[in-house]
């Protein structure tokens, strides 16, 4: 059962956070403040009227309600709320899961923050993100380099905000927290044991960072994304063409399916072109067999130390 009594501080994704609900992942705040720019509310009323078939996001009035299953159902308004009617006997961790992913990457999608999926870590004074679909090895990579001394700012979502005077995009830190697989945890000589897994996902674990995670928000310096290649066992870095870049950004964009349900089309498009032309963007081939994560972050360090001009559009 959810512990509503509490009213607790956070912060995540550059936002200040006010919520009902206990969130242990994120950054509690130094110092109470009267207003926030995130609450999180649980309220019962949602279940009772809300028809749609699971996972069908409904946007409608600057409003997106979807129902999850096992879960309850949670509504996203004007990228200053999020409500939660958990169902009864709804597993907490689940329901934070919906929360901290799903849900606030919609409220960055409501306040104009555009939502990138994947990892962004702090490399020489720079936010890099890291960028590919479901399996791809985001946040093994992502170890790998906290391996080497780099920090993280994100992982799953990645907050990118462009700054609308100089041009510039920032990447805002989220919660130090990473969510890693056994068997990556196991390749890196990581232990496990103590470690609290995701629900539904008994062999992948949640991993708290402390000393490892970036608190300050940074410029974006580039774009890697990584792909798994079934016919190639060794890895490989190239620059994105310049026709590849903007569907690139689009599909690694957090919940892009409802990029048109929520009209957010136009800007988009906009933000992705600014993206686009301003950042160094890279391919990342990996092969499917053998664990090369350590030397996937020696090709990206050394990609980064050698970059030249921005390869734009």
């Amino acid at each position: 059962m959810l512990d509503t009594k509490v009213k607790l501080q956070y912060r995540a994704f550059g936002l200040s956070v006010h919520s009902d609900m206990v969130l242990p992942e994120l950054s509690e705040l130094d110092s109470l403040s009267a207003s926030a720019d995130v609450v999180v509310k649980v309220d019962p009323f949602l279940k009772n009227g809300f028809d749609a078939k699971p996972y069908h996001f409904v946007a409608e009035d600057h409003t997106v309600t979807v129902k999850m299953p096992d879960a309850g159902v949670f509504r996203v308004q004007d990228g200053d709320k999020i409500i939660v009617s958990p169902y009864a006997g709804a597993d907490e961790d689940l329901i934070r899961l919906y929360v901290l992913g799903t849900c606030f990457g919609i409220v960055l999608l409501q306040r104009g923050i555009y939502p990138l999926h994947g990892s962004a870590l702090a490399i020489h004074g720079k936010a890099y993100a890291i960028v590919g679909k479901s399996g791809a090895g985001k946040s093994t990579l992502a170890s790998a380099l906290i391996a080497k001394g780099y920090r993280l700012l994100s992982d799953d979502v990645i907050a990118v905000s462009i700054d609308p005077l100089t041009g510039q995009p920032t990447v805002a830190p989220s919660y130090p927290q990473q969510k890693l697989w056994q068997n990556s945890l196991e390749a890196m000589g990581q232990s496990y044991e103590a470690l609290r897994s995701i629900f539904g996902r008994e062999t992948k674990y949640c991993v708290p960072l402390t000393d490892n995670f970036e608190s300050a928000s940074l410029p974006l310096g580039g774009v890697f994304e990584l792909t798994k290649n079934a016919e190639h066992n060794g890895i490989a870095v190239e620059p994105a063409g310049k026709l590849e870049r903007l569907p690139l950004l689009f599909q690694h964009t957090y919940r892009y399916q409802l990029i048109e349900r929520m009209n957010v089309m136009k800007w988009h498009f906009e933000q992705s072109a600014a993206l686009a032309s301003r950042l160094n963007i890279y391919r990342l081939r990996r092969g499917e067999s053998a664990f090369t994560a350590p030397q996937l972050a020696d090709l990206v360090l050394n990609t980064i130390s050698t970059e030249g001009t921005v390869h734009g559009l």
